[in-house]
């Protein structure tokens, strides 16, 4: 499959994939990596792989929105069209060729029925909620049969590890493991990674075979915010109470925000 070790790092940057254990037979990805995005947003990952300096091409990007795949197109001279994630297929990934290339899928799903700022509907199969779509990829994998991608990325909220949410995630590791991966997860927080921010989030590295992996060791914390704005800052960017005001009504009108008192009650809860 094209794995032994992967070394490749950028001088003051963190590489998660140098960190792997020397009990096991080191794990490479000596060969061109083709990364297939689920939920991709933006392209986080691509980005990642490109300043790490990785040889890989940007090889599938399944993303709902148009505005964010209109963005990754901007950013990086692709032209993908949004697809629902409900209608791909495991023939739609296009996974050929292992033995010369690595696939690499990413699959951060849906966040606001498992975070504590959300309303809490479960990730539960059959769900029908917007973090349920994680047994989606559950369904391209079945269908994958043996051509599977070599290495998954997942990030996600803290709250997964949660006791109302854990029994899902343990079965959906259980469901990777049954396929032949091997599940590696921790909460990580931006902070112990030179990021002026305190943002907590699961990380989870499953690799197809029996391999070992070991997350990165923190490192002290050299910024802070005001490292990171700007002295001077237009006018226009500037937004005036009463459009914020209108803003935040509509925010809330639409359930995408909540009002203190709920926001409070699910802070406590947590």
């Amino acid at each position: 499959m094209g794995l032994e070790v992967f070394n490749y790092s950028v001088e003051g940057q963190i590489n998660m994939f140098d960190y792997m254990s020397r009990e096991i037979p080191l794990i490479k990805v000596k060969n061109h990596v083709r990364l297939i995005e689920m939920f991709g947003g933006v392209g986080s990952q691509n980005m990642a792989l490109r300043d790490l300096g990785v040889d890989y091409e940007s090889w599938k990007l399944i993303e709902y929105d148009k505005y964010p795949v209109a963005s990754f197109n901007a950013i990086f001279g692709t032209d993908y069209k949004p697809m629902d994630i409900r209608e791909v297929h495991a023939e739609d990934l296009e996974i050929v060729d292992r033995q010369n290339n690595t696939y690499i899928c990413t699959y951060s799903f849906p966040c606001q029925d498992i975070s504590v700022a959300g309303l809490g509907k479960s990730l539960e199969k059959g769900s029908g909620t917007r973090s349920g779509l994680l047994w989606e990829v559950e369904r391209i994998l079945n269908e994958c049969g043996e051509e599977l991608p070599q290495i998954l990325l997942m990030e996600n909220v803290k709250n997964l590890l949660s006791k109302k949410h854990k029994e899902h995630f343990d079965k959906w590791c259980e469901f990777l493991e049954s396929k032949g991966y091997k599940n590696f997860y921790k909460v990580m927080c931006a902070s112990d990674y030179g990021v002026a921010q305190h943002r907590e989030r699961v990380f989870m590295v499953s690799l197809l075979g029996d391999y070992k992996y070991e997350f990165p060791k923190e490192i002290p914390l050299e910024r802070r915010m005001k490292d990171y704005l700007e002295e001077k800052v237009d006018k226009r960017y500037y937004i005036t109470s009463e459009r914020a005001k209108t803003l935040i009504d509509k925010l809330i009108l639409e359930g995408k925000i909540l009002t203190n008192e709920r926001t409070n009650e699910r802070t406590q809860d947590y």
